[in-house]
């Protein structure tokens, strides 16, 4: 899965990281909190993706966004607390 095919929206205080694939679409929820401040609310992934790194590839287009606009994210989402275990490399984005 590119991130190449992963587009952000941003609405007030709200924000989505989103992906479609066959009339299907994969989405990342965020909270801005502050500019220096997102957090992770919800990844939503339909069956027709899963198993395909959809989710995977949503969350490391936000830790490379965290890392070129230097803001720091808090993952209440359990889908994204759980990369960021997986992913050690990626503790410097990330406020827990």
């Amino acid at each position: 899965m590119s991130t190449e095919a992963i587009h952000k929206e941003v609405s007030g205080s709200k924000a989505r990281y989103f992906l479609a694939r066959d009339g299907v679409e994969a989405e990342l929820t965020l909270s801005i909190a502050t500019p220096q401040l997102v957090i992770a609310d919800h990844t939503s992934v339909p069956d027709a993706l899963r198993g395909t790194g959809a989710g995977a590839a949503l969350v490391a287009r936000l830790v490379e966004d965290a890392r070129a606009q230097g803001f720091k994210v808090m993952p209440l989402c359990p889908f994204v607390n759980a990369q960021r275990r997986k992913h050690p490399e990626w503790a410097d984005v990330f406020q827990v």
